[in-house]
């Protein structure tokens, strides 16, 4: 049984099956702002995938315990006063950025909140980040897809229920050591 209070642990084993996978393509379920809860269908698809990236504005442990294989940073909704007492050390344990090892090249993971201004945070994230295959952000709840240049700029949009801007949705990034690609899953609201 996973420890849910314990995201060092969870990430450790997250990093290893990485780690192992890196010849062999991996199929990567990318999520963010779910603010304590996830929608469900989303859910069902990320159950799928070899693992799970939350890009922030995660909400409450229990969102964690739900999603297998899980990398999470996070975001500025996630501070104490905002999660229960009974789920802060979790919180504690949650990096503001992830740079993830992945068969052909580095994924970053931010919430995307401190890169200012938001009109010109796809260049900022490609500035800071120029050795990232991809980077994904939450905090915008918008579904984005920017692969017009390296690295590529992804916000999987809100997962949970709380501003989904045409429903709920999710990404799914198919890493390989030649190719990577992106899958776009949006459900109605």
């Amino acid at each position: 049984m996973r420890d849910a209070t314990d995201p060092g642990r969870r990430a450790k084993a997250a990093r290893a099956k990485v780690g192992a996978a890196r010849g062999a393509a991996l199929s990567v379920a990318l999520i963010a702002d779910t603010h304590g809860y996830i929608d469900p269908r989303v859910l069902a698809r990320l159950r799928d995938a070899d693992l799970v990236v939350h890009a922030g504005d995660i909400g409450g442990a229990d969102v964690l315990a739900a999603l297998p294989e899980v990398h999470a940073v996070r975001g500025n909704n996630d501070v104490p006063a905002k999660w229960p007492a009974s789920e802060r050390a979790a919180l504690a344990g949650l990096p503001e950025e992830l740079r993830l090892e992945l068969p052909g090249g580095v994924l970053v993971v931010v919430h995307g909140d401190r890169v200012l201004p938001a009109l010109q945070r796809h260049e900022k994230l490609r500035r800071l980040y120029p050795e990232a295959r991809s980077v994904v952000y939450g905090h915008t709840h918008r579904l984005v897809c920017d692969r017009s240049r390296e690295p590529w700029v992804l916000n999987p949009g809100a997962a949970g229920r709380t501003r989904t801007f045409g429903g709920p949705s999710c990404l799914i990034l198919r890493a390989g050591a030649r190719s990577w690609s992106v899958r776009a899953l949006r459900f109605p609201p």
